[in-house]
């Protein structure tokens, strides 16, 4: 605890944020900074996530057309690390080119990226996973991806439903046994703070927990 508190007072500003948008792989950044990359469906909360977590508003647009925008959005953090907001999937109107495109732009990005150090998987907690997340959730399997779930719009559920989503979701056979799962509300703010605790345990070394 103290040594996250003291990484984020004294060594993470979270109001010092640049953002770049990048419509192309030949775009994407290619600096050495650490990314923890935000993946999920269509409208499942990513922008609404990206905001609470620096505190803002507005920093990133949440679309009123989910699957509209086909970017992946790096949000350089105080030049310590990246917040990189992947385009969403599962979105059945898009069109043929589109989900060609979004395929290329997102399987570009995870190809042999060293720098990637954590992915965020956010799934629906009223909904559940999807089949597009089962897909994304064996992938990350497979490829030995570290990564945690956050289980979005909990504010929706009352608190005997919420447990047991929350429950039936740690248990789901496509979630690795022992993968945070965290509940999230961007509406009521919580769930922001285990959040970064995730991020942060991938980034502050080892030696740094004896301080």
């Amino acid at each position: 605890k103290y040594v996250k508190e003291a990484y984020m007072e004294k060594q993470l500003n979270t109001h010092n944020v640049t953002l770049r948008t990048c419509g192309l792989p030949q775009q994407f950044v290619s600096d050495t900074l650490p990314q923890v990359a935000l993946c999920g469906r269509s409208n499942v909360g990513k922008s609404s996530l990206v905001n609470t977590l620096l505190g803002r508003k507005k920093l990133a647009r949440v679309s009123g057309e989910p699957g509209k925008t086909i970017t992946v959005n790096y949000y350089n953090v105080d030049n310590a690390l990246y917040l990189v907001d992947l385009p969403g999937y599962g979105y059945a109107r898009r069109s043929a080119s589109d989900q060609k495109r979004w395929r290329a732009l997102t399987d570009r990005y995870f190809q042999n990226n060293k720098n990637l150090r954590l992915v965020i998987q956010l799934i629906d907690l009223k909904v559940g996973p999807t089949a597009d997340d089962d897909t994304m959730l064996q992938w990350l399997f497979d490829t030995k991806t570290p990564y945690v779930v956050v289980a979005t719009k909990a504010d929706k559920l009352n608190v005997t439903q919420r447990t047991a989503q929350l429950q039936r979701l740690q248990e789901d056979q496509m979630v690795v046994p022992g993968t945070p799962v965290i509940p999230f509300s961007s509406l009521k703010g919580y769930g922001a703070d285990a959040v970064w605790e995730a991020i942060l345990s991938v980034l502050i070394p080892a030696d740094s927990a004896s301080l």
